[in-house]
């Protein structure tokens, strides 16, 4: 399986859709395949200028370390030079913040990620996990 234009760009409405229930601040919602290649992107009025980078560095850094943005942060804390060099490597294409998801298929294989950057992480995952709901997916979250 893999995920569709159709399907990324139904998780991107889901996410956008529990950030206004939510009444979250302006978000930008970054969907990317298991390459890191973006599928689907959306920019809220109002997002700030570098929202869409970070929303691309959180999915991208899913993609490519394996494990969502909350287990990055909470790794990083406890080493913090490889995660600093790793940043660095990577031309800044990773954010240690809450918010980038990994999107999974039933057996566990990495399909791809949705980046979510706008409001506090925690804002940002949840509506990132809302988004896969709304697809039937599972994202791993807290």
């Amino acid at each position: 399986m893999t995920l569709s234009l159709s399907t990324a760009q139904s998780i991107v409405a889901g996410a956008l859709e529990a950030a206004r229930t939510k009444q979250a601040k302006p978000l930008a919602v970054a969907v990317v395949d298991a390459g890191g290649h973006l599928i689907a992107f959306a920019r809220e009025d109002g997002a700030t200028i570098f929202r869409h980078h970070i929303a691309l560095a959180k999915a991208r850094g899913v993609v490519g370390m394996g494990d969502d943005t909350r287990v990055l942060a909470d790794r990083a804390k406890s080493n913090p030079l490889f995660f600093q060099s790793l940043s660095g490597a990577v031309d800044g294409n990773i954010a240690f913040s809450p918010g980038g998801v990994a999107v999974r298929d039933a057996g566990g294989s990495l399909l791809g990620a949705v980046g979510i950057s706008g409001d506090t992480g925690d804002v940002d995952e949840e509506c990132a996990l809302a988004g896969l709901t709304r697809e039937g997916l599972q994202g791993e979250g807290r």
